[in-house]
């Protein structure tokens, strides 16, 4: 009950849903009360900030100092374990395999999939619970996919119970100890789950995948034309910053190592 409400809550508090409620608010003001100018104020307080973080430069902006945190790995230090962190996914077996990891998750396991490859003899560990509608768990799904991009099932391991990122370390260190191993996740979502992880005294190689904020050039106008994508990316600031808030009220500093 605690998991889904604090799913619910932080959902209506991530950047879309917060500034529609902000706007309704102002809708009700204006159409059913006296307070027109206070009512007016919301509207444009909301339209106004839901444009701007639909602008790349505002978005990617605010995107880029989390996700830079940690570089690519590129290390030379093998590794027996390659983690690949749970993220969206449905499962659909008419569908190609790689079709049901949802947005983060896909490029989480392309990139540990790559590790992998780098890394002879490892072993690849994914993890995640089942959602509630799906007989498939998050880890299962991303075994599949594996296995159908070549990945042998003797070098996969599944953690199939874990709901959230805290459970997912305590997952890991149960399943192997505490030897060193990669850590893929999303760049945005990765000094979140280091911090997760050296809280359960383990040694995690951060290893960011899905990085979204684009330093290249880009066309003039898909910087200046407001877009959906865009908004993605300031929603994920606003997640992993809810996200850091939460560990800091469950007692975590917010900083590796430290209480």
């Amino acid at each position: 009950m605690l998991f889904t409400l604090k799913k619910y809550i932080g959902g209506m508090m991530l950047p879309l849903p917060l500034l529609l409620l902000l706007i309704a608010l102002g809708l009700a003001l204006v159409w059913f009360s006296r307070f027109q100018k206070s009512g007016k104020t919301l509207i444009t307080l909301g339209w106004l900030t839901l444009l701007l973080l639909s602008l790349q430069p505002v978005a990617d902006g605010l995107l880029r100092p989390i996700e830079n945190t940690y570089p690519t790995w590129q290390g030379n230090q093998k590794v027996a374990y390659v983690v690949v962190l749970g993220g969206g996914y449905t499962w659909d077996p008419n569908w190609a395999p790689s079709s049901n990891l949802i947005n983060n998750s896909l490029p989480r396991l392309n990139e540990g999939v790559r590790l992998w490859l780098a890394n002879p003899g490892s072993k690849m560990i994914f993890t995640g619970a089942a959602a509630r509608t799906n007989p498939v768990s998050t880890a299962e799904a991303g075994a599949r996919v594996a296995e159908s991009l070549g990945v042998p099932r003797s070098a996969i391991i599944t953690l199939d119970s874990p709901k959230d990122t805290e459970e997912e370390a305590a997952a890991v260190k149960q399943a192997i100890g505490d030897v060193p191993f990669l850590l893929v996740t999303s760049a945005s979502h990765l000094p979140r789950a280091m911090i997760f992880f050296e809280k359960q005294g383990l040694h995690p190689l951060p290893a960011p995948a899905n990085q979204m904020a684009i330093d290249a050039p880009l066309n003039p106008w898909e910087r200046a034309i407001p877009s959906p994508m865009w908004l993605m990316h300031s929603d994920r600031v606003g997640y992993e910053t809810l996200g850091r808030i939460w560990q800091w009220v469950k007692g975590s500093s917010g900083e590796p190592g430290n209480e």
